[in-house]
């Protein structure tokens, strides 16, 4: 994974000022485009769209100051149709105008080209298995949330909080098959995993049959899941797992991740909630061999 996260910055470089489609690129790469967003937000901290459009911009405002080109020209180059559109990327990455750094020279704020490298770490074994499930359905009551990355997110606290303590024993009773008990489940997540996008959070369980026509359902593909299982300080160990998912257990492993819900199964808990032993359920299919 991560010569393949280096290749994809190559890439990138290649084709700041032409057409650059990362589904394309995901393909050169025997990869999926979720997958390669996914990946390259978990371990670079930033969405790939936001790497890409530092970049160029960092390259436009050289060309800016070091050429004649009118502001158009530039602004076409670097994949913008107006001077508008350019102009609004380009304020957001250094702060001035087009016009005031041609002119002054500055202020500019660079994105250097990102570089991965291997670090030996993995002492501590990931509790993990690998589980063929056929299809199911995931059932509860649903809301759309903004993603939060740490801490407890105050949007599903309070959709979690809102429901009703008869239904939280309704949806225990509808739980029949793994990933057992009551589920946090995220979906149409997006793959760049910004801070603040939208995603479908649903408080519920797994079942086997036929949903209740009053709850909210969710269909899920037969497939294969990894399941991570950790113990600690909640949400922190959870959010660790995830972390550690994507930049520990991935890479080293011929599984990439796939399209699909996200589910955390809550197994035993302190009455507090100050810690838990939770299950982190994620989709994924084999990695293909890079052509």
């Amino acid at each position: 994974m991560i010569s393949d996260l280096t290749r994809l910055v190559d890439l990138v470089e290649e084709r700041l000022t032409g057409d650059l489609e990362v589904a394309a690129l995901a393909r050169e790469l025997g990869s999926t485009e979720d997958h390669l967003r996914r990946m390259f937000s978990a371990i670079s901290g930033m969405p790939l769209s936001e790497y890409v459009r530092r970049r160029r911009m960092t390259v436009a405002a050289s060309d800016l100051v070091a050429t004649d080109d009118d502001l158009l020209t530039v602004a076409i180059r670097y994949g913008y149709g107006s001077t508008e559109a350019f102009g609004r990327a380009f304020r957001s990455v250094h702060g001035a105008s087009p016009s005031d750094v041609r002119r002054e020279g500055g202020p500019l704020r660079s994105q250097p080209i990102l570089h991965f490298r291997l670090t030996v770490e993995g002492n501590d074994p990931m509790d993990t298995r690998i589980i063929e499930k056929p299809t199911f359905r995931l059932v509860g009551h649903a809301v759309r949330v903004p993603l939060v990355h740490e801490g407890v997110n105050p949007h599903i606290q309070q959709h979690v909080t809102s429901i009703a303590p008869e239904q939280h024993a309704r949806l225990k009773a509808l739980s029949d098959i793994e990933p057992a008990g009551l589920l946090s489940v995220s979906a149409d997540v997006d793959p760049d995993r910004a801070e603040g996008s939208e995603l479908t959070y649903l408080h519920g369980v797994a079942i086997g049959g036929a949903a209740p026509a009053d709850l909210d359902v969710i269909e899920v593909p037969a497939g294969t899941w990894a399941v991570f299982r950790t113990h600690g300080p909640y949400p922190q160990a959870l959010q660790q797992a995830w972390a550690d998912a994507a930049t520990r257990w991935f890479p080293a492993n011929p599984w990439r991740w796939a399209s699909g819900p996200e589910i955390v199964a809550v197994l035993d808990r302190a009455d507090d909630f100050s810690t838990a032993t939770t299950e982190l359920w994620l989709p994924v299919e084999p990695a293909q061999s890079r052509p």
